[in-house]
């Protein structure tokens, strides 16, 4: 008994301290947690702030040489700007231009660029953290002409269009799907056995030429060229096919947009894409043409309008040529008739950081004339990530609404006018309200 009672004490305080030595092994390893979790959540804090950054400020701004431009950008925190070449200065809120400012939010600065030129433009969360290198562009003064007029506009492909495969009744009576798998929407067929097509017609005789021997596609798909063997399969017509459908050219109305004082224009604010691939059409070649409106279906909740019309297609009626087919629009050089039709008074670009919410003009002749129409600018999206959805605006002029009902199919286009510049043009309708639309900044178009 007297041993057990000797050893008692001592295990006793053997357990007392391995009981405090797992207590500090706890707190150890909760202080390495909280430790832990706030390296974490800065981390993930500085992630967020660097994608909400560089998601939502401009990867580049335009300003006037010689002009001192007010800009405010869409900051949520405290940060820094930073321009180390000399020709172009910021300016802090007591007006002393500097190299370097610190803004809180979306407090206003100022830039003056001396001289024409780019320049880097650093910033900083906290001044700390480089989140974004911004571009700024000095330019001159530009002027162009704001159109708001309808034009039939003409595109033939650069090659000819996939727009999907189908199968074919060959001559046995069997279908078969020969270009399944091996030719994709979005294809261009540029050549059939070494030789160029100009159209799809000629794809069709290349073909039937063939017979049922085997032939070599050069393919253009996106900018990667393949060069793809296929056989015809002959069809119960006795004809020769691939089993794929294709397309040359396309067509329809839009509005112009601006006319500059090159003789160059642009329309549209969006590409012309292709109804069955969604793709923007890779062109060779097109022209604007005369059109003639000929009604129009307002547009309703869950329906967009539409503007009708017939394009007359001869020479005498060509107004221009299009050189460029891109996701900010069509573009070209005008003819003489085109250059007619435009002749009004040149404004000045107006550029993303002169663009507010507030009153605005939208212009357009669908009722025949040349109009300026009331719109209310709602949201502006200074970022680069949505090129043609930086405005949205709301129409609020009682004659258009009388007449289209907002913004229909065949505006797009439709210069939008604020503080006697021209700052964008029309692009998309919402679908559940036509008195809405988004516009795409005019700084984007001319950028092409």
């Amino acid at each position: 008994m007297q041993d057990m009672q000797q050893e008692i004490p001592f295990s006793q305080e053997e357990g007392r301290s391995k009981g405090q030595s797992k207590g500090k092994n706890k707190r150890g390893r909760k202080r390495k947690r909280v430790l832990g979790g706030a390296v974490l959540s800065a981390a993930l804090f500085f992630c967020a702030a660097w994608y909400y950054v560089d998601q939502t400020l401009p990867d580049r701004l335009n300003i006037v040489e010689g002009h001192e431009e007010e800009i405010s950008l869409p900051l949520l925190f405290s940060s820094t700007l930073e321009i180390e070449d000399q020709q172009v200065s910021l300016g802090n809120p007591s007006n002393i231009p500097q190299d370097k400012i610190r803004i809180a939010g979306r407090e206003p600065f100022t830039l003056l660029g001396r001289q024409e030129g780019s320049y880097q433009m650093e910033v900083k969360l906290f001044g700390l953290v480089k989140v974004k290198e911004m571009q700024v562009d000095v330019v001159d003064e530009s002027y162009v002409i704001p159109c708001g007029i309808p034009v039939g506009i003409y595109l033939k492909s650069r090659g000819v269009l996939v727009i999907g495969t189908g199968k074919v009744e060959s001559i046995d009576g069997m279908e078969v799907e020969p270009a399944y798998g091996i030719l994709r929407s979005g294809d261009y067929i540029e050549a059939v056995n070494g030789r160029t097509l100009s159209d799809k017609e000629e794809l069709v005789e290349a073909v039937n030429a063939a017979g049922t021997r085997k032939v070599t596609l050069t393919v253009r798909r996106e900018q990667e060229q393949l060069e793809i063997a296929m056989t015809p399969v002959e069809a119960s017509d006795g004809t020769y096919k691939l089993g794929a459908w294709v397309r040359d050219d396309t067509q329809g109305i839009g509005t112009m947009t601006y006319l500059d004082l090159n003789g160059n224009f642009g329309a549209l604010g969006h590409g012309i894409s292709d109804t069955d691939t969604g793709g923007v059409v890779e062109i060779e070649s097109g022209a604007l043409y005369e059109t003639q409106i000929m009604g129009i279906e307002k547009g309703e909740s869950g329906a967009p309008g539409v503007m009708s019309g017939v394009i007359y297609y001869s020479p005498g009626t060509q107004l221009g040529q299009i050189t460029a087919n891109t996701d900010t629009g069509v573009f070209g050089v005008a003819g003489d008739g085109l250059k007619e039709l435009a002749a009004s008074q040149a404004l000045p670009v107006g550029y993303r950081q002169d663009v507010t919410t507030g009153p605005a003009y939208l212009r357009s002749s669908v009722s025949g004339e040349v109009r300026d129409y009331q719109v209310e600018i709602t949201k502006v999206d200074y970022s680069s990530s949505h090129r043609t959805k930086s405005i949205v605006f709301q129409v609020t002029d009682p004659d258009l609404l009388t007449l289209t009902g907002g913004v229909i199919q065949g505006m797009s286009g439709s210069p939008l006018i604020q503080n006697g510049k021209l700052i964008g043009a029309v692009t998309h309708v919402f679908v559940q309200d036509s008195a809405k639309g988004y516009g795409i900044f005019i700084e984007n178009m001319l950028s092409h």
